[in-house]
C-alpha cells in the first residue's frame, strides 16, 4: 500500500510531466498534427524514462521493486465511474419522435461498439485458441477493452482480470488503448483528407483553418467557457471540495461494501463506485438537493481522474509482456482496424439517413479513442455541429451506456473464469438485433443519402458542396 510519501512523489512526477506535456504539446508542429493528448504524451514520457524504461524518474517502488505507479489506475477508474454516477441526471425516455430524431445514432452506436466485442471474441475463439492454446480464456477481449473502451475500461477490465490470475492483463489492456487512440488520431485525419477528396464531407474545414487552440491545446480569451457553477457559499465550503467530498464519499462508500462482501466475489470496486455514485444523486434528488450538485464540476472531477489514469496507465506498460505477446495482440489491432474502418464505410453510409460521414467520423473516433477524440475529429469536418452529430449522441447515448456499463461489468467476470462462449454469443445476438431493428423500424439507404434532416432555421446551414 502506497504511503503518503509515495502518493506524494509520484503524483507529484505525473503532474509536472502532465504541465511539460502540454506545453510540450503547444510548442511542437508535429505532436499538434498527430492531436495526441497531453495525457498520452505524459504517460510515454514516464514510460521511456520510468522505471519500465531508463529509470531516470525516481517512481516509488513496492517491495520487490514492482513500480507503485502500476496500482494508481484500478483507484483511479473508481472515482471516474463514481462521477459517472454523480453526474447522471434523469434518463431520457426514447419516445417514437426521439426514435425516428437519433433512432440511427443510437443503433448504429450500439452495432459498432457491442459488435466489435463480439467480432473480436469471435476472432479470438475461432483463430487465436487454435493457433496460440497457451493464450488466456478471452485473450481476444483486449482489444474491445482497449479500443471501444479507452484506457478507462482497460483499468477496469485488466483489474478485474488480473485478480482472477491473468498476471499481464493490465498492461496488455494499456497497450491496447493506446494503440486505439493513435490509429484513432492518425487514421482518423486520413479519413479526412480522402472524404474531402470523395465529396463525403458536407462542411469542409481543413485542419489548418482551425482556432489555434485546436493545435496548442490552451484557449484563447475569446474561446474560454466556465468550468461548472458554485452551488455552495465559500463560507461554508469550497464548491470545489463540496463536490471532491461528494466523489470522495461515493469511492469511500464503494470500498466498504467492496470490503464487506465475502472475499472472491469478483465484482470490481468501480462497479460499486457506479451504484453508490447512483445512489447518493438519488438521495439527494428525493431530498430535493439536487441542485446543489453541479454536473459540470462532477465532470470536471472524473476528467481529471481520466488524465492521471491515462499518464500513469501508459506509464506502466510493461514492454517485456508485450513482446511476449506481440503476434497475437498485433492480429488483435488489425483485425480492430477492419471492423472501425469496415463500420464507418459499410454501415455508416446505410445505417444514417443524414450526414452519414459526419456521423460515422465520430462514432469512428469514439470506438477507437473515447468520446474526446469522436469530438476533435468532427470538429475538423463539422466545427459548429451544424450536422446535429454531438447533438443526437448526447441523447442516445443514455440508453447506450447502460449496454456498455454491463458489458465492462460482467464480461470480465465470465472470462476470469474461463466461460467465453456463451457471452460472445450474447454479444453477436444484441449487435445483430441492433442491425435488424435500424432496419424494420428506419430503414437503410443503399449507399449515402445526400439529403438533409430538416432543420429549424435553415438558413444557418452551408449547403453541401
Amino acid at each position: 500500500m502506497a504511503g503518503p510519501t509515495e502518493l506524494l512523489v509520484d503524483f507529484g512526477l505525473m503532474s509536472a510531466l502532465l504541465v511539460f506535456a502540454q506545453l510540450l504539446r503547444s510548442r511542437m508542429a508535429w505532436l499538434q498534427a498527430l492531436q495526441l493528448p497531453a495525457a498520452i504524451v505524459a504517460g510515454l514520457i514516464a514510460l521511456a524514462l520510468g522505471p519500465f524504461g531508463f529509470g531516470v524518474l525516481p517512481f516509488s517502488l513496492r517491495e520487490g521493486g514492482v513500480p507503485m505507479l502500476s496500482t494508481y489506475p484500478s483507484f483511479l477508474i473508481a472515482f471516474v465511474f463514481a462521477c459517472i454516477g454523480l453526474g447522471r441526471t434523469t434518463g431520457v425516455t426514447m419516445t417514437r419522435q426521439k426514435l425516428m430524431d437519433v433512432g440511427d445514432t443510437f443503433f448504429y452506436s450500439v452495432a459498432c461498439e457491442v459488435g466489435q466485442y463480439a467480432i473480436a471474441m469471435l476472432f479470438g475463439l475461432l483463430v487465436l485458441s487454435p493457433l496460440f492454446p497457451n493464450l488466456p480464456p478471452g485473450f481476444a477481449i483486449l482489444l474491445p477493452v482497449g479500443w471501444a473502451g479507452g484506457h478507462g475500461t482497460a483499468a477496469a477490465v485488466g483489474g478485474v482480470l488480473e485478480a482472477g490470475g491473468w498476471r499481464s492483463a493490465l498492461p496488455l489492456g494499456y497497450t491496447s488503448a493506446t494503440a486505439g487512440v493513435a490509429f484513432a488520431l492518425i487514421g482518423g485525419m486520413s479519413l479526412i483528407h480522402l472524404g474531402m477528396r470523395r465529396g463525403w464531407t458536407r462542411f469542409v474545414r481543413l485542419p489548418a483553418d482551425m482556432p489555434r487552440s485546436f493545435r496548442t491545446g490552451f484557449l484563447q480569451a475569446g474561446e474560454r467557457v466556465s468550468a461548472g457553477e458554485e452551488t455552495v457559499s465559500a463560507v461554508a465550503i469550497d464548491t470545489l471540495t463540496w463536490h471532491l467530498a461528494l466523489v470522495g464519499s461515493a469511492v469511500g462508500m464503494a470500498y466498504a461494501v467492496f470490503l464487506a462482501l465475502p472475499s472472491g466475489h469478483g465484482f470490481p470496486l468501480f462497479a460499486f463506485s457506479l451504484l453508490t455514485g447512483l445512489l447518493l444523486r438519488f438521495l439527494f434528488t428525493r431530498a430535493r438537493l439536487e441542485t446543489f450538485i453541479d454536473v459540470s464540476t462532477i465532470r470536471r472531477i472524473g476528467g481529471t481522474a481520466t488524465d492521471y489514469l491515462v499518464g500513469f496507465g501508459v506509464a506502466s506498460i510493461a514492454v517485456t509482456v508485450v513482446v511476449e505477446y506481440a503476434v497475437p495482440l498485433v492480429m488483435l489491432l488489425l483485425l480492430g482496424m477492419a471492423i472501425t474502418l469496415g463500420q464507418l464505410r459499410f454501415l455508416g453510409p446505410r445505417m444514417f439517413r443524414t450526414f452519414w460521414f459526419e456521423r460515422s467520423l465520430f462514432a469512428f473516433g469514439w470506438n477507437t479513442g473515447v468520446v474526446a477524440t469522436g469530438i476533435t475529429l468532427v470538429r475538423v469536418v463539422d466545427a459548429d455541429d451544424k450536422s446535429r452529430t454531438l447533438e443526437d449522441f448526447g441523447l442516445a447515448y443514455p440508453p447506450v451506456s447502460f449496454i456498455e456499463i454491463g458489458i465492462v461489468t460482467l464480461l470480465p467476470l465470465f472470462v476470469v473464469r474461463g466461460i467465453v462462449i456463451g457471452p460472445t454469443l450474447v454479444l453477436v445476438g444484441i449487435a445483430c438485433t441492433a442491425l435488424v431493428l435500424s432496419r424494420v423500424l428506419l430503414g437503410w439507404a443503399n449507399g449515402p443519402r445526400a439529403a438533409h434532416r430538416p432543420l429549424d432555421i435553415a438558413e444557418q446551414r452551408e449547403e453541401p458542396l
